[in-house]
Parts: C-alpha cells; sequence; structure tokens
C-alpha cells in the first residue's frame, strides 16, 4: 500500500502576528498534487492540525476542505496532537468518514468500518485499525494520539508515565491476529529527537519523553510533535512541519514522507520536499541602505534582518525598512549591543521562555527546573 507520512500542520499559527492563511491552503494543494502523482492510498497525518485549542473558523474551514483534497486520492487518517482539542478536532469524524477521512482523538473509540474505493479500515477497535485496499492489501496502525490522563479519561495514579505509555501502546496492539505489514501512528516527544524554537515546552523536563525501545516492533513509525525532519533508530520517523515557523528553521528542507508498505516491510522510501509555503531566512547588513537591499534581492522570503550600525538609528530609516513587506523582524546593534529598535516580544517565545524570563528577572536567579515543570505541567504544553 502506498503512503504519504505527514504531521504538525499547526493551521492558523501566525508568524510574529502574521497571518499564513494562503500559505496553509497552499500546503494542501501542493499535498494532493503529491498524492495524485506518487498514487497515494493512504495519508497519515500525526497530528497538531491546528496551532491552537480554539482555531479561528477560517483555519477551520482550511483544514476540512484540504482535507477532502487529499480524500480525492485515497483514504485519510488523522490523530490528535497536544496543540489540538481533541474533542473538537473530531466533532466533524461522522461526516469526514463519508468521505473517507477518520480522525481518532483519543484510543477509547473505534473508528468506523464500511467498504470504499480504494483503501478504506476494514477492521477497528480501541487504538487500532486495519486498512484494506481493492488489491486485498492490509495494513494494521496502532493509533495512539497524544497521550495523556485526562484525554484517555483516566484518573491519576500511582503509575508512571513510563508504565502509563507501555499500557497505551499495548492496547493498540492487541488486534495483531494475524501477520500483517504495520504502522505505529503517535504524537510523542521520543528520546533523542532534535526540538526547534517552534515547539512549546513538550518534554516537562523529561518526566514525558519517550525511550525509543518503547515503542512496539513495526515496519513503520510515524511520529508528530518535532518539527525538525528526523529518522530515530531502524524505523522511526519524524516527517516534520510542512513549513518553516521560527527564523532558527531558516535553510532547512520540509517535505513528507512516501513509501510502499509490504509483506517486505518499507519499500520505495523517499523524502519529497514540500515548496509552496513561503521561505525564513535570517540576514545580517552593515547600515540601513546594505539592509535595504538585501531585502529587496530577497522579496520571496520572510526576513529577520540584524543591522550593523555605527550609531543610533533614524526614525526616518526604521520607516523605510517597515515599509518592506518581507520585513518580519528587525534588530539593530551598535557596537555589538542591541538597541531601542530591536522589536521586543513574546509571540514568539514558549511559556517557558516567558516564565523563566520573568523569574530570573524577579529573583536574579535561573528558575529550578522542579519549579518550571510544574509550571508546564499547569499549561499543559507537553
Amino acid at each position: 500500500m502506498k503512503i504519504l507520512h505527514t504531521s504538525d500542520l499547526h493551521v492558523g499559527k501566525k508568524l510574529m502576528g502574521r497571518e499564513r492563511y494562503a500559505e496553509y491552503r497552499a500546503v494542501f494543494s501542493e499535498l494532493a498534487e503529491i498524492c495524485k502523482s506518487e498514487q497515494i492510498e493512504l495519508v497519515l497525518i500525526a497530528g497538531d492540525v491546528f496551532d491552537t485549542y480554539t482555531p479561528s473558523a477560517e483555519a477551520e474551514e482550511i483544514f476540512y476542505s484540504g482535507v477532502k483534497l487529499l480524500a480525492a486520492h485515497g483514504a485519510v487518517l488523522v490523530i490528535s496532537g497536544n496543540h489540538d482539542d481533541y474533542v473538537r478536532l473530531t466533532a466533524a469524524a461522522s461526516l469526514a468518514e463519508e468521505l473517507n477521512v477518520y480522525i481518532v482523538g483519543n484510543s477509547s473509540k473505534c473508528i468506523k468500518c464500511a467498504k470504499r474505493e480504494g483503501a478504506y479500515p476494514k477492521k477497528s477497535g480501541f487504538g487500532w485499525v486495519i486498512f484494506a485496499n481493492g488489491r486485498g492489501e492490509r495494513v494494521y496502525i496502532n493509533t495512539l494520539p497524544y497521550p495523556n490522563e485526562a484525554r484517555f479519561k483516566e484518573g491519576k495514579t500511582d503509575e508512571s508515565f513510563e508504565e502509563k505509555m507501555a499500557r497505551w501502546l499495548a492496547l493498540g496492539e492487541e488486534g495483531k491476529t494475524e501477520k500483517l505489514p504495520s504502522v505505529l501512528l503517535s504524537h510523542i516527544f521520543v528520546a533523542g529527537g532534535a526540538v526547534s524554537d517552534s515547539e512549546r515546552e513538550i518534554d516537562l523536563g523529561g518526566t514525558r519523553v519517550v525511550p525509543l525501545d518503547m515503542l512496539p516492533k513495526c515496519d513503520y513509525i510515524a511520529l508528530g510533535h518535532l518539527h525538525k525532519r528526523q529518522h530515530l533508530g531502524k524505523n522511526a520517523y519524524y516527517c516534520g512541519a510542512p513549513m518553516q515557523f521560527t527564523f532558527d528553521e531558516s535553510g532547512a528542507k520540509k517535505s513528507v514522507n512516501v513509501f510502499d508498505l509490504t509483506e517486505n516491510g518499507v519499500q520505495n522510501f523517499k523524502q519529497i520536499e514540500v515548496t509552496s509555503p513561503r521561505k525564513l531566512i535570517r540576514l545580517q547588513a552593515n547600515g540601513v541602505q546594505n539592509g535595504l537591499k538585501l531585502l529587496e534581492d530577497n522579496k520571496d522570503y520572510y526576513v529577520e534582518l540584524t543591522l550593523n550600525l555605527g550609531g543610533s538609528m533614524l526614525p526616518a530609516e526604521s520607516a523605510e525598512l517597515h515599509l518592506c513587506e518581507n520585513l518580519v523582524s528587525l534588530k539593530a546593534e551598535v557596537g555589538g549591543i542591541i538597541t531601542a529598535n530591536s522589536v521586543v516580544s513574546n509571540k514568539n517565545k514558549t511559556s517557558s521562555q516567558i516564565f523563566s524570563d520573568y523569574y530570573k528577572l524577579r529573583y536574579d536567579k535561573e528558575v529550578p527546573k522542579d519549579l518550571l515543570s510544574l509550571f508546564l505541567s499547569l499549561t499543559e504544553e507537553e
């Protein structure tokens, strides 16, 4: 069966206050073209569909219109991430199923099975589903959305997080009554994964990290949560977000994973670059005029510009720079010191960074790790 793996769409996420709706629409259109050209039968979306629990109406319209485009070429299986309100995300699940789109908000509900043209869910249980196609090929998928007790309707217990994870993962393995090509589809932070500035704090000081060797044996592990594409162990993949969200991702290629899953495992694996979103770039120039030239030469990019100045910037010079549509962030340095011309904003900071900055300002020392973990657990930025 031909499969496409993507994740962390974060529909509605802004770039330092700037809307990017047109880019999200372009991403879905590009993914649909990839599905068509690669003859994809099953699309896996590994969580964080939206950027917030309360996405705008336009963000929701973009997502549902987008998955409809994908479903024109094959089945679509979506799980919720930590940024998604799983109840809200699955509100339209019954209607979505009619389009061959299946949304898993938690592991306590089974996917409705019905035979459809192309790939379709043939059998399902709590935390798992078997997809089949017209050629009789079948694929077993363990579906584990972002895991915590509240989402799985569980009370607090004396179990450690690792013990709970082992139990939740085992639940998704219970349907393996015969040998089939298999996938784990999950939204978790696996030990060894590399983070970027665009993820909110996710490991709670290490307490929510999942050891790689805890994951079940399967042919392909389709992960979401981390925005950098990366390969862990033998067959675990973060495909990464399809868009650049922060300037530390400048230069990073964005892509989706495409592969055939057969009785012999994963074959014809490749990463197909996603090119439709606008790229982010960090630039540095000596003086305002050189900065303006750089902005003109990089019109197709969103730019974070750092200017090296011999003196303070004049208001007219700052105004001229900000007339450039592609300038997102302006930093000015005089003798190596960032001046008041820099954009000071918390919009691009994680809650952890904001809390840490406040604590250091208030108490003149770094925030203790246990206090930071407690704060993050209250904000559920895990």
